[in-house]
């Protein structure tokens, strides 16, 4: 089988407002219990790895299958932390163990009268085949911003 070798690029930018303080909304990202109370796909996956290691040049890792279908690895690198203002990270996707995609991702905190403006920055590759999924990503990271506004409600 021939893999048509291509790329395609994805940049987005997605702001939320949360009535929730930004220590509040910060401690969901850099708190392991909090992280795993909303991060990812919930009861849609079967869970397999998760690496938590919030500091500059930490990993994390998120590996799960999807039922009746593919597995996902997320593994990211913190390249930035700002405590209460913002975190930098890369990171590469992986589907079934083919490599999708890698992205630059800033999260930005800011206090608001409301309390706390989110503001998700990414700037994505994607390799090959997946060429065609650069638009899900922004879904995906929607579905995500969902979950953590679900969360802090």
């Amino acid at each position: 089988m021939t893999i048509e070798r291509r790329l395609a690029r994805s940049d987005f930018t997605l702001t939320r407002d949360y009535p929730a303080p930004v220590n509040r909304v910060w401690d969901a990202f850099a708190d392991e219990q909090e992280k795993l109370s909303w991060w990812g796909a919930g009861d849609a996956m079967e869970h397999r790895a998760w690496v938590f290691d919030f500091r500059v040049g930490g990993r994390d890792v998120a590996e799960g299958k999807f039922h009746d279908g593919p597995v996902s690895r997320y593994e990211a690198t913190y390249t930035d932390i700002v405590e209460h203002a913002r975190i930098v990270t890369t990171y590469d996707m992986w589907l079934d163990g083919i490599h999708m995609s890698t992205s630059v991702a800033s999260l930005e905190f800011e206090p608001i009268d409301e309390g706390t403006r989110f503001t998700h920055i990414e700037h994505g590759v994607f390799f090959d085949q997946f060429w065609a999924d650069a638009p899900q990503r922004e879904a995906g990271t929607l579905g995500l911003l969902d979950a953590l506004g679900g969360y802090l409600a």
